[in-house]
């Protein structure tokens, strides 16, 4: 018995220790599908960049197996294509992506969420991606009510992303449909919902979202977009100008997001009941409503501090159906709870706005990082956890051990 355990014991030690104990908070490293694409084409790579990872005291990893262009990275699919391509580098690996890097991670006591985008589908700037190639979609992308008039998403290259239209079941359905094959196929920790949301402002005046808008409020809207908003002129440049319907409009948008992150806990909790709900967004919750993202609880009452938010907008708010919100204070500034574009502001606020309905990590952007050793440590004692956006960024300005520093000054503090 002896001689077992102490061989346990040196296996433990050789995978890097034990897992995350009790009282440490939650460390996340995030692994973005498309800046990683060449790099994680090699299981040496993935095999080394989780050693650093590990080495720098993170315990858990975020990988994005779907990225905006709508195609996925993970093998046990019936549903999906693969990724083969982002600009100019070709993957033509053939084993399973996702599968190596859970295997790998649990050689290293790592824990792992996986990341996807919901509703993008494509690549506007390449017309690539299921939105261009899949008839099914025809007609379910979202349309934008621009300054120069109604344009299809999936036309606008000025977008990020060719945006699904999120209130259509089709669509929906279309999501769920790889988010049960990932929780149902993949041994994971964590599912973080990326991109689960409206595209912006503009997204979307479709004539099957005017129906249902027109279904939400009871009655027919006279003058459409108009009542929404319009596009005004002033000092050279076009301003949104709200209109009578706006903030029940923004309410309704809302609403469909809060409805399918519901319908997504209830599916994700019936597979996996242990797999914890995660959604990222940014800290600066005042501007969200443009995109339909209340991450707030539903006992937070906006129309105390925003002039767009309607009596309804709290039962929009969607923290109750998460387990983790990842807090994205991508800020330059770390200090300052009276300043607004500091980290430690962004965190208070929001700890103010969930108020206790699902956990709070704070997230940094690893490209803002002159400062990332306090920022490691405001994170960790600020909040419940830390996630660190993105690997790419934190290999290129080597910041490993600035990392460490502040991870390993925050669990001296006690945190």
């Amino acid at each position: 018995m002896m001689i077992k355990t102490l061989l346990m014991m040196g296996l433990l030690a050789q995978a890097g220790g034990p897992g995350p104990g009790k009282n440490e908070k939650p460390k996340y490293m995030w692994f973005d599908a498309e800046a990683n694409f060449k790099r994680f084409s090699s299981k040496d790579s993935i095999r080394f960049y989780l050693d650093k990872t590990k080495a720098a005291g993170f315990n858990q990893v975020v990988i994005d197996v779907r990225p905006i262009y709508g195609d996925v990275l993970y093998g046990k699919t019936k549903t999906m294509h693969p990724l083969k391509q982002v600009g100019a580098e070709k993957r033509t690996a053939k084993w399973d992506y996702l599968q190596v890097f859970i295997d790998e991670a649990r050689k290293r006591n790592l824990k792992v969420s996986v990341s996807t985008a919901i509703f993008p589908a494509g690549h506007p700037q390449t017309s690539n991606g299921p939105a261009y190639r899949d008839k099914r979609f025809e007609g379910k992308t979202t349309m934008e009510h621009t300054p120069k008039g109604m344009k299809d998403i999936r036309n606008d290259k000025t977008k990020v992303a060719a945006f699904l239209n999120p209130l259509m079941p089709e669509v929906q359905d279309y999501a769920l449909g790889f988010i049960r094959e990932i929780v149902s196929g993949y041994d994971i920790d964590g599912y973080v919902l990326d991109y689960c949301r409206f595209a912006d402002v503009e997204n979307d005046f479709s004539d099957y979202t005017r129906a249902r808008f027109e279904e939400y409020i009871g009655k027919k809207v006279d003058r459409f977009p108009d009542d929404i908003f319009t596009w005004e002129t002033y000092e050279g440049q076009k301003v949104r100008k709200d209109g009578p319907l706006a903030k029940q409009w923004f309410a309704f948008r809302a609403g469909v997001i809060h409805d399918f992150i519901a319908k997504v806990r209830k599916e994700v909790k019936t597979i996996q009941p242990d797999v914890q709900l995660e959604y990222w967004a940014a800290s600066w919750y005042g501007h969200l409503y443009s995109n339909g993202q209340n991450w707030a609880s539903q006992t937070y009452d906006a129309t105390k501090e925003y002039p767009w938010a309607s009596p309804d907008y709290n039962k929009t708010g969607f923290a109750e159906q998460l387990d983790v919100f990842m807090n994205g204070t991508y800020l330059e500034r770390t200090y300052g709870l009276n300043d607004p574009e500091s980290i430690e502001f962004g965190l208070a606020r929001g700890k103010r706005i969930i108020n206790g309905a699902c956990k709070m990590y704070g997230s940094l952007y690893a490209l803002n990082h002159s400062d990332i050793e306090d920022q490691v440590y405001v994170c960790l004692t600020q909040s419940e956890g830390l996630v660190m956006f993105d690997i790419v960024q934190v290999i290129g300005f080597n910041l490993w051990d600035r990392l460490k520093a502040g991870i390993d000054r925050a669990e001296r503090s006690g945190m």
